[in-house]
């Protein structure tokens, strides 16, 4: 079985953070906890064979990608290209937080974590600033984003507590974290960015109502 370390999300321990990120640098699939639900991510490197093994882990169709977990919301435009003015303000109001942006992909992305593009399109990718200070600090160090989903088997409910976690799941992963409960325990809001409007693919904890108040749209706008 994987090893269990208690941690705090808000002051995560030194020694902490430096054996998960070293552990990700090193190819390792880690669950951790954010303030929406669980995940089980590894760090986005180019040929990372961690990704392969999360998709295994979860029993979920390869051929889907993962959204990533950013250090900072000045990332998005370093992984995002053409990001929308709106996307921008809501980014910058809602983040840290609960809140997945769908932009075009950066050259910065690795083809290997981009969504093929749809017909006349570009490639995208799913990014999130979690309000989290364990899985921001953990991306800081590894220095590359944290490609992330729900730990759980694909079809099941996410777990909002470490106590909820399969243990199927914390056997086959590296590491777990376990903080305790999730403090929102509601997943992200995920709303597409790649058009003129704004569309919610996901409603989670945050409203379509909060977000467009963010991005400075018209409730009658989108989403």
């Amino acid at each position: 079985m994987g090893a269990i370390v208690a941690v705090d999300q808000n002051r995560p321990a030194q020694e902490a953070v430096e054996r998960g990120a070293a552990l990700l640098a090193d190819g390792g699939v880690l669950v951790m906890p954010t303030d929406s639900v669980y995940g089980i991510g590894c760090a986005a490197l180019a040929g990372n064979p961690a990704l392969r093994r999360i998709f295994s882990i979860k029993r979920r169709d390869r051929a889907q990608t993962l959204p990533w977990l950013v250090a900072d919301a000045a990332e998005l435009e370093v992984y995002g290209a053409c990001v929308p003015a709106w996307a921008q303000r809501a980014a910058k109001a809602l983040w840290p937080g609960a809140l997945t942006l769908v932009v075009q992909a950066s050259p910065e992305v690795p083809p290997e974590y981009r969504r093929p593009a749809a017909p006349g399109g570009r490639p995208t990718i799913a990014l999130r600033c979690p309000g989290s200070n364990l899985v921001r600090e953990l991306a800081r160090q590894v220095g590359v984003p944290l490609p992330t989903t729900s730990a759980n088997t694909h079809g099941l409910a996410a777990a909002t507590s470490g106590a909820g976690l399969e243990p199927r799941i914390v056997e086959a992963a590296d590491l777990t974290f376990d903080a305790g409960p999730a403090p929102i325990a509601v997943a992200s809001t995920i709303v597409d960015c790649t058009a003129g409007e704004p569309r919610v693919l996901r409603r989670g904890s945050v409203s379509p109502e909060e977000f467009l108040r963010a991005a400075g749209l018209s409730s009658e706008r989108g989403a």
